[in-house]
């Protein structure tokens, strides 16, 4: 499901001209400065004692060429100028120091093959340090400067829209979130009747008129999809002409999670939802599972077995509860937990979620469950591959099929591997509570996965405590 800060993302093209003259000389800057800096701070203001005498300036000199031309073989494997998507303070940060870790290793591996001369390493280090910041604060200057530039009319596209529908308007305000970076929504043509909200300069038949009279450097194309032949028209129109044309496909409304265009084999491939979970993520969040799960099992395994002693010598039954859930892609699994019920809790009522007060627990079960404390044998279900420590909570594949008739989206959820804990659990939604709600946590952390949310999660399990006043 796309939200708000998706959609900001959802035009790509290449860096203007001016961007990338302006961003790369102001990134040269940047990294002369943090040179210069890491250079007094080792050898003027000696931070740590020099052992062995000051060296020749100019051999620091001549490396910082070296390291400038590094920059730009490392831009390129990083693609630091080729893409913008209207990036977050934090998202330029990381790309950034991306881009400067790929500097320093392949300065690195110059100088083992560059015998000639030694170079500190703690200058280095500095330079690592240092470089992010100098190169994110002339960055914010170069920022603005460039926006100066654009609202006086520097180096701008004018851009028209073919439609008026409101995927068409839409694409326009998107655009008009990104002007600083040049672009400039001249107006629409429209396939029908005008729409009052909506500059139109003419109809779609009127493309090449309109596209000489006001100068236009792109078309977006956003017709519904009953304009096939309209389509066709136009963009048969625009086959000889030196605009750069750009196909908005009407499927917004069918975008989910990680939306996105792939290349399969030069064919392009609109992707309407996928897991996050693909190459590395996937193997990292494999590797976290195991290891932290194993440390885990054994950290809690003495108590496993006082519970597990308690749950037999308190009530009548096995141990241990398997029931049928619903995991990854829609496949089932057992999951294990601690019994905490009578053993034929579900002979009278059915198949239905524990309610407060619950008459079907067992004495000791109704303290497990309020502890979840019930939930640790599922730490099997994570070492045997079924389960992680984090994600959407795995549901009966009878409430699945109820849930998905009335709950949009609720499928994407199975996106994902299923968690011991979850988004939605720490935030309080777990329980008999509203289904929607924890819906909307769940897909806001397939949408936002990564590694540190999934840490942040399991410390917030811990720092609030397995206690929660929605677990009976």
């Amino acid at each position: 499901m796309a939200g708000p800060d998706k959609e900001h993302h959802v035009v790509l093209r290449k860096y203007g001209q001016l961007n990338a003259v302006f961003l790369f000389g102001g990134d040269v800057i940047a990294l002369i400065a943090a040179w210069f800096m890491a250079y007094w701070l080792r050898f003027v203001a000696e931070i740590v004692p020099v052992p062995y005498g000051h060296p020749d300036f100019s051999v620091y000199l001549v490396s910082l060429f070296v390291i400038l031309l590094i920059w730009l073989i490392a831009s390129g494997i990083t693609r630091l100028y080729h893409y913008r998507a209207g990036l977050h303070h934090t998202q330029e940060v990381i790309r950034l120091t991306s881009t400067l870790a790929w500097t320093v290793l392949l300065f690195a591996l110059f100088t083992f093959f560059y015998r000639k001369q030694s170079y500190s390493r703690l200058l280095v280090v500095l330079f690592m340090a240092l470089g992010p910041v100098f190169l994110f604060s002339v960055r914010r200057l170069v920022w603005s400067f460039i926006r100066r530039l654009r609202r006086r009319g520097v180096d701008v596209r004018r851009i028209l829209i073919a439609g008026t529908t409101p995927i068409a308007r839409r694409v326009a305000a998107h655009l008009e979130i990104y002007r600083y970076l040049g672009f400039q929504v001249v107006g629409h043509l429209c396939e029908g009747d005008a729409v009052e909200d909506a500059p139109v300069l003419g109809r779609l038949e009127e493309v090449r008129e309109v596209v000489a009279q006001e100068r236009i450097h792109e078309v977006y194309v956003a017709l519904p999809p009953n304009s096939r032949a309209e389509q066709e028209e136009l963009l048969n129109a625009l086959a000889d002409s030196s605009v750069d044309v750009r196909l908005v496909p009407d499927i917004i409304e069918h975008m989910r999670l990680n939306a996105g265009i792939e290349e399969l084999d030069g064919l392009p491939v609109i992707l309407l939802s996928q897991t996050p979970l693909v190459g590395w993520n996937r193997w990292v969040k494999v590797v976290v599972d195991y290891s932290l799960g194993t440390l885990a099992l054994l950290g809690f395994g003495p108590l496993m077995v006082v519970i597990a002693f308690a749950v037999k010598w308190t009530s009548r039954g096995p141990v241990l509860y398997h029931q049928e859930r619903m995991g990854l892609d829609g496949v089932r699994f057992r999951m294990y937990k601690f019994r905490s019920m009578r053993i034929d809790a579900e002979a009278e009522s059915g198949e239905i979620w524990t309610r407060e007060g619950d008459e079907r627990r067992t004495r000791f079960g109704a303290f497990l469950r309020k502890t979840s404390l019930d939930e640790l044998p599922q730490l099997f279900n994570v070492l045997r591959g079924e389960m992680s420590l984090v994600g959407p909570r795995p549901e009966r594949p009878v409430f699945v099929e109820r849930f998905k008739a009335s709950v949009p989206d609720y499928m994407l959820r199975h996106k994902m591997k299923s968690g011991i804990t979850g988004w939605a659990q720490v935030n309080g939604w777990r329980g008999n509570t509203s289904i929607e709600k924890r819906i909307e946590f769940d897909l806001h952390y397939i949408e936002n996965w990564s590694l540190g949310l999934d840490f942040k999660i399991l410390w917030l399990t811990l720092w609030k405590g397995l206690i929660n006043k929605n677990a009976y």
